[in-house]
Formats: structure tokens, sequence, C-alpha cells
């Protein structure tokens, strides 16, 4: 059900991450849209710094996506989308189940502030945000995305994160 995707995966992960994001339209600042929201040179880019793509499939489909990253001391969810039609069926929940498995390592998510939703769903999972400056700190160090972005987005932490910041 959920694997590694591959090359030929490209357009697939493509096609779900710019649908699933349709729900950011209007959420997220609107200086920060793109139409596609992810184009393909992005995406191809993402892979290249090292994001490793995991697909959810049913009946040989791709219908959901989830990346992980290790960065330094650290491993970040990226990318997380489910087809639209195929949303609050447990997808995500799995994914991101799955994906925890492969690291021993703190986990951190950021997401946009703006985005409720992403954010209650993990929450849901024990995810909790860190403090706007902690948040602005990691952001600038295991990302790379323009400050806008840093200003308008938010960061989770798994409790292992926590632990170790005592």
């Amino acid at each position: 059900m959920i694997s590694r995707c591959g090359v030929g995966d490209f357009e697939a992960i493509f096609s779900i991450i710019n649908d699933a994001a349709e729900a950011y339209r209007r959420i997220i600042p609107e200086d920060r849209w793109k139409d596609p929201y992810m184009p393909r040179e992005e995406l191809q880019h993402d892979i290249d710094d090292g994001i490793a793509f995991f697909g959810y499939r049913e009946k040989g489909e791709l219908i959901g996506v989830m990346g992980i990253q290790d960065k330094q001391d650290v491993t970040l969810i990226r990318h997380a989308y489910v087809r639209t039609q195929r949303h609050k069926q447990g997808i995500g929940s799995k994914m991101l189940a799955y994906l925890e498995q492969l690291t021993s390592k703190p986990i951190l998510i950021g997401t946009w502030a703006d985005a409720t939703w992403a954010i209650g769903f993990y929450q849901k999972h024990g995810y909790q945000m860190v403090t706007p400056e902690e948040k602005d700190r990691l952001l600038r160090t295991y990302w790379t995305i323009p400050e806008r972005q840093v200003e308008t987005s938010v960061v989770l932490a798994n409790e292992k994160w926590f632990r170790l910041q005592k």
C-alpha cells in the first residue's frame, strides 16, 4: 500500500500535489500562491535536494504522497498531499505513521499558519507547535524558503524534539 516513489511516479506526484494544494488557494498569502502551486522544476529541485517521496497506492494508482528529508540532526516531513476526492479516509494518517517509522531523529513539519486543517491534522497525531521565535530559527536552519514564507508559516515538532530541547 505504501512504498517509495520512483522516477516513473514524477507526473503522478506532481498531479497529486497540485490537486490537493487547491485547498490552500485564498488561504495562504496571495503573494505566495503560484499556479501551478508547485511547478515541475520546483518538485524536481526538492527531489534533487534529498526529499524522498513515499506514496499510498490502491489498485496500482497513486492517491497520496508524503516526503521525508533528513537535515542534519532532524527529519523533515515535506509535501504531504492526498488527492482531493480521497480526503478524510485516513490515508494521510497511514502515510505519516509509516514515515515516522523510517527515522529515529526528531521530526519537524512546516506548514502555512492559516492552514488550520493541516495544523489540526498534525496535532491530532501528537505534534505540537514550537514558539514563534523557535519557528523562525528552525525554518531558517532546515528549510530553504523565502523570508515571506517564514513569516507566514508555523513549525510543529514531535515529542522527541521537545524532549531534546530540555
